[in-house]
């Protein structure tokens, strides 16, 4: 008798997709495309801090949080404190109470050398009393005409430092001018969580929607379907440019579904 497809991978939406717009229009968003869940960018708007918030809105919209990614960009400095391990165990704690079973994490930047200094075994630490797991992104050396700064410590890359868990950020690997697919075969049993998103290898981190850039999305989509993948796929693009909402929504609507169409593709069928 054959048997069912293996269940298929929840695609989310981070919040920073639809910025400049904020937090709250994310959720509108994800419901009425039919994303699976969001994913909320911890950062400067006053609802992507607020826990309490945060709960109305999923259960308004009937959008479940999927994953809290810690605010860790410059612009996050003093959110959630400027002590970067509060902001990793309050973003942990977001996660409990929201139901979200990943955190996303940058590298500490190089000049945070105390933090740096102890990130990978504190980062272990933190996921040993939880059952939420802080997954690691990959992010890409800073390149300004031809000189390139390592601004990332202790490395860019998550795949050479022992973490449990780690993100692949598919623009970022476009910056890094990396190959997406060998970094996700390094990642193996320790990938977790996947940011979809484009770019064409310029010094930009792009964040372009998948496929129109030159990176293998759709082939990394259909190897997560035909592995049976059970993290989640979080469309995280730049929509700032779009003129209007109905633009902005149309580009989300592509996204959510290029990356569907291709896990699809790759979920094999049990035995005849």
């Amino acid at each position: 008798m054959p048997e069912a497809a293996l269940p298929p991978t929840r695609v989310g939406l981070s919040t920073a997709s639809v910025y400049p717009e904020n937090t709250a229009a994310a959720f509108e968003t994800a419901a009425r495309l039919g994303y699976d869940g969001v994913e909320v960018m911890v950062w400067t708007d006053p609802v992507s801090q607020d826990v309490d918030e945060l709960a109305r809105l999923s259960e308004r919209h009937d959008v479940p949080v999927l994953a809290i990614h810690a605010p860790c960009l410059l612009i996050t400095q003093r959110v959630w404190s400027t002590d970067p391990w509060v902001k990793l165990r309050r973003s942990r704690s977001a996660a409990e109470r929201l139901g979200a079973d990943t955190v996303v994490v940058h590298p500490p930047f190089r000049w945070q050398r105390a933090y740096a200094a102890d990130f990978v075994a504190g980062v272990r630490r933190l996921a040993d009393d939880t059952d939420v797991r802080i997954a690691v992104e990959n992010m890409y050396p800073w390149r300004y005409r031809k000189r390139e700064m390592l601004a990332y410590s202790p490395g860019w890359d998550p795949t050479e430092s022992d973490y449990r868990h780690v993100t692949l950020d598919t623009s970022h690997t476009a910056t890094a001018r990396v190959d997406t697919l060998a970094m996700a075969e390094r990642m193996g049993n320790r990938l977790a969580h996947v940011h979809i998103a484009d770019g064409t290898g310029t010094a930009k981190d792009e964040h372009l929607v998948p496929g129109r850039g030159s990176q293998p999305c759709g082939e990394l989509l259909g190897r997560l379907g035909a592995t049976g993948f059970t993290g989640h796929v979080v469309v995280e693009v730049n929509t700032r440019r779009a003129v209007s909402g109905d633009e902005r929504e149309a580009d989300l609507a592509e996204a959510l579904a290029f990356t569907r169409l291709h896990l699809a593709a790759g979920v094999p069928h049990r035995g005849a």
